[in-house]
């Protein structure tokens, strides 16, 4: 009946060449003053997909894939938020998902 479910093509699909993804984990302050949608709205803009999320300890954790000079930028657009004060971020290398889109908020 439903035949035409395994003939699907699960190929996945190509991502543009030097696409990276890193994880990343921010602290300072960081939760309660809107980071996690100004990084939402950042990410969009720039065209990087992934999430964002609190953490327990205070902490911040992002997800982000793409161009990787957008990365900065991306964190630059965090930082104007008045409240925000980032003071220090820890990352690490990730394979790149080709099944990523868009960008989420984790944790409402």
């Amino acid at each position: 009946m439903f035949d035409f479910l395994k003939q699907k093509d699960r190929t996945p699909p190509t991502l543009p060449e030097g696409t990276v993804r890193r994880r990343y984990r921010v602290s300072g302050r960081v939760q309660g003053v809107g980071f996690r949608y100004r990084a939402r709205y950042a990410a969009g803009q720039l065209g990087l997909t992934g999430w964002v999320e609190n953490e327990d300890d205070g902490t911040v954790t992002l997800e982000v894939q793409g161009d990787p000079q957008l990365f900065d930028r991306m964190f630059d657009m965090i930082a104007a938020g008045g409240y925000i004060e980032i003071t220090g971020i820890r990352s690490e290398e990730l394979p790149p998902d080709p099944w990523s889109r868009g960008f989420s908020v984790r944790g409402y």
